[in-house]
C-alpha cells in the first residue's frame, strides 16, 4: 500500500536514488522509493564504481565484503585493449583506473568494476524499506509546506495520492518529473547512438593475460567496443548505429549474433544474447537542479559519456550531498537555506564531469584517424593493414593510443572535487588530499584498540564533526561549551593514526589545529591552531545555512 504521507518521496531506484534513500533511512528519515521498472537493473549498464561511491557506500552500512565479492578482482580487470579483433593481434594497451593497495594510502576502498545490475542489490539488501515496484510518477503539485504526487500502479493502473514534505527526482536521463518542471538540459544532446547487445559469453580464455576490461574492436567494417562484466559469463558489445534512419526492430537477434561474431577472431566461440537495447551518448546539464520542493539527482541532473564511468558515480555523490540537508532541515537543525547549497555545489561537479567525459569520448577518434579507418569500408581494412605493416604507421598508432591514457586515470576527478567556489582546476590524472575547506576529509588508517578503520568512518551521518590534531585537547572544550547537538569532536591521537605526520600535512593543520567536518565527509572550516577555537561557534552556523567554506575565524584571524 502506497501510504498517505511520508517526509520524502524518491522517484526512481536506481542507484542514485536508492543510496538517498539509505542514507536517509540511516539517520532516521523515512522516505518511500516508487519505480515503473518490475525489477532491478538486469543489463550491465555502468561498470565503475569509484573510489568516493564506494567510500559514501562504508558510510552508509553497506556490506563491504560483499561488494568486494561481487565485483571484479583488479587482476582481471587491470586494462584496456585496441584490437583487430576480439581475440586478435594487440595494437596497444593502457593500464585502466588505479585499483592496485598502492591506493589504500589515500582511501580505504579503492575503485573496482562492479556492474550496475550487481551494484543496486547490494543497495536494495543494506535499504529496510523496499522499493514500491511498477508505480510510476505522474505528477505533483506544490505548496508552502509539501508536495502532493499523484502515482500509478501499472500492474493495477489505479491512481493513488501521496503527501510529501520533499520529492527526489532520480528518475533517469528521460526523467519525467524533470519535463514537468520545464527544466530545460544544457549540452549536446545526441554525440552518437549505440546498440548495445548483452552477452552470455565465457572470455577469460580470449583475452590475454593479463586480461582486458575493455577492447576497442577496430577493424573498420566490424568496430565496436566489448565491456567484460564477468570473464567467466557476462560481457556486452556496443555497436553505433544512425538512429535518424534505423531503429532497435531493425536489429534482431540473429542480425546481433552475426555483429559480434565478425567482431571475434574466432566466430566459433559459443554465447547466447541475453537482451538488446539502444542509448545515446550526450553530455548534458540540467539548468537548475531544483523547483521549490523538488529536487534533481543522478541521470535526471546530468547526462555524460560513459568514457570515464562517472555517471552513476556522480549521481550516488549527488545523493550524499543532498541527504544529509535534508535530514537536518526535516529534523530542525538547519533552515531552508541549506538546501539552497545543493545545487551550487554539485551543478558545478557536474558539468566538469561532463566536460572531461566529453573530451575523453572525443579523443577517442584519434586511434582510427592514425588507423585510416573512418569509414567503414574495406578500403578502409586495407589501410589499416597497410599502416600496422609499416613501423613509422605503427608507431602513429601507438601514439594515439597513448594519448588516450587521461581516459582511464582520472584520480583527481574522482576524489579530489571540491565544494568551495574559489577551489583550482582539478588535473584529472593527480589527486593530493587536502584538508582545505570544500575539500573531502583526508583518509588516514587509525588504529583504535586493535581495530583497523580510516579516519573517514569516524564522521557520523547526522551531524558534524570536529577532528583535532594530536594536541588538540582544548577543542573538546569548545565544543562542549557550544553545546549544539549537530557537532561533535575527536581528537586524532599520534598513537591511533598510522602516519600522523603525513596526515597533519595533508591536512594542512598543526597538532593543535582542528578540521569540521560535514556529514557528507567534505571540510566545512579549518583551523590551523586551537587559537582559532573562536571561531568555531560562527563556523557551524555558517556551513548549516550553506554559507561557503572559511579557512579561518574568530580569533585566529586576529592573532
Amino acid at each position: 500500500m502506497i501510504p498517505a504521507e511520508v517526509p520524502v518521496l524518491i522517484v526512481g531506484a536506481g542507484p542514485s536514488g536508492l543510496m538517498a534513500a539509505l542514507l536517509l533511512e540511516r539517520v532516521g528519515i523515512e522516505a518511500l522509493v516508487i519505480e515503473r521498472r518490475a525489477e532491478p537493473q538486469r543489463a550491465p549498464a555502468a561498470h565503475v564504481v569509484n573510489a568516493r561511491t564506494f567510500e559514501i557506500c562504508r558510510a552508509a552500512g553497506i556490506d563491504m565484503q560483499a561488494v568486494a565479492t561481487a565485483a571484479i578482482s583488479p587482476a582481471d580487470a587491470g586494462f584496456v585493449d585496441w584490437v583487430t579483433k576480439l581475440g586478435g593481434t594487440r595494437l596497444g594497451r593502457l593500464p585502466f583506473e588505479r585499483q592496485g593497495d598502492d591506493q589504500l594510502g589515500v582511501t580505504p576502498t579503492p575503485l573496482r568494476n562492479l556492474s550496475q545490475n550487481k551494484f543496486e542489490p547490494l543497495l536494495l539488501d543494506a535499504l529496510a524499506a523496499t522499493p514500491h515496484w511498477l508505480c510510476q510518477w505522474e505528477s505533483a503539485d506544490q505548496d508552502e509546506r509539501g508536495v502532493t504526487a499523484r502515482l500509478r500502479n501499472l500492474s493495477t493502473d489505479q491512481i493513488s495520492s501521496v503527501r510529501c514534505r520533499y520529492l527526489i527526482a532520480a528518475d533517469g536521463a528521460g526523467s519525467r518529473v524533470r519535463k514537468s518542471l520545464e527544466i530545460p538540459v544544457h549540452g549536446p544532446e545526441r554525440l552518437q547512438t549505440f546498440v548495445m547487445i548483452h552477452l552470455r559469453v565465457a572470455l577469460r580464455d580470449r583475452l590475454g593475460t593479463p586480461p582486458s576490461v575493455l577492447n576497442f574492436v577496430c577493424d573498420p567494417t566490424n568496430s565496436g567496443v566489448f565491456v567484460v562484466h564477468d570473464l567467466d559469463a557476462e560481457a556486452t558489445f556496443m555497436v553505433a548505429y544512425d538512429a535518424d534512419h534505423e531503429s532497435i526492430e531493425d536489429y534482431d537477434e540473429e542480425r546481433c549474433i552475426s555483429l559480434v561474431r565478425r567482431a571475434l577472431e574466432d566466430p566459433n566461440l559459443e554465447f547466447s544474447i541475453e537482451t538488446i537495447s539502444t542509448w545515446a551518448m550526450t553530455a548534458q546539464v540540467a539548468e537548475r537542479y531544483r523547483e521549490g520542493r523538488i529536487f534533481l539527482v543522478g541521470d535526471s541532473a546530468h547526462r555524460f559519456p560513459p568514457t570515464g564511468g562517472l555517471g552513476l558515480n556522480t549521481g550516488v555523490q549527488d545523493a550524499h550531498n543532498l541527504a544529509w540537508k535534508m535530514a537536518a532541515v526535516l529534523n530542525g537543525k538547519a533552515s531552508d537555506l541549506l538546501l539552497e547549497s545543493y545545487e551550487a555545489e554539485r551543478k558545478p561537479v557536474a558539468q566538469t564531469n561532463a566536460d572531461q567525459s566529453l573530451r575523453n569520448a572525443l579523443k577517442l577518434i584519434q586511434v582510427p584517424q592514425a588507423l585510416g579507418t573512418l569509414d567503414p569500408t574495406e578500403a578502409s581494412r586495407a589501410r589499416m593493414e597497410a599502416t600496422l605493416a609499416d613501423p613509422a604507421g605503427r608507431e602513429r598508432v601507438a601514439s594515439a593510443i597513448a594519448n588516450q591514457a587521461e581516459h582511464f586515470d582520472m584520480p583527481g576527478l574522482q576524489l579530489g572535487f571540491s565544494y568551495a567556489p574559489d577551489a583550482d582546476t582539478i588535473d584529472p590524472r593527480s589527486f593530493v588530499p587536502s584538508g582545505a575547506p570544500g575539500c573531502r576529509l583526508p583518509h588516514a588508517w587509525v588504529d583504535e584498540n586493535g581495530t583497523r578503520s580510516s579516519l573517514l568512518d569516524w564522521v557520523p551521518l547526522d551531524a558534524f564533526l570536529l577532528v583535532a590534531g594530536p594536541a588538540g585537547q582544548r577543542w573538546l572544550d569548545a565544543v562542549q561549551s557550544i553545546a549544539d547537538p549537530m557537532l561533535l569532536a575527536r581528537v586524532v591521537s599520534a598513537q591511533e593514526l598510522t602516519e600522523p605526520t603525513i596526515w597533519l600535512t595533508a591536512a594542512g593543520i598543526e597538532s593543535s589545529g582542528a578540521l569540521l567536518v560535514r556529514p557528507d565527509q567534505h571540510i566545512a572550516w579549518r583551523a590551523t591552531t586551537d587559537r582559532g577555537r573562536n571561531g568555531l561557534a560562527d563556523a557551524l552556523a555558517r556551513a548549516l545555512e550553506g554559507q561557503g567554506f572559511q579557512v579561518r575565524a574568530g580569533a585566529e584571524a586576529r592573532s
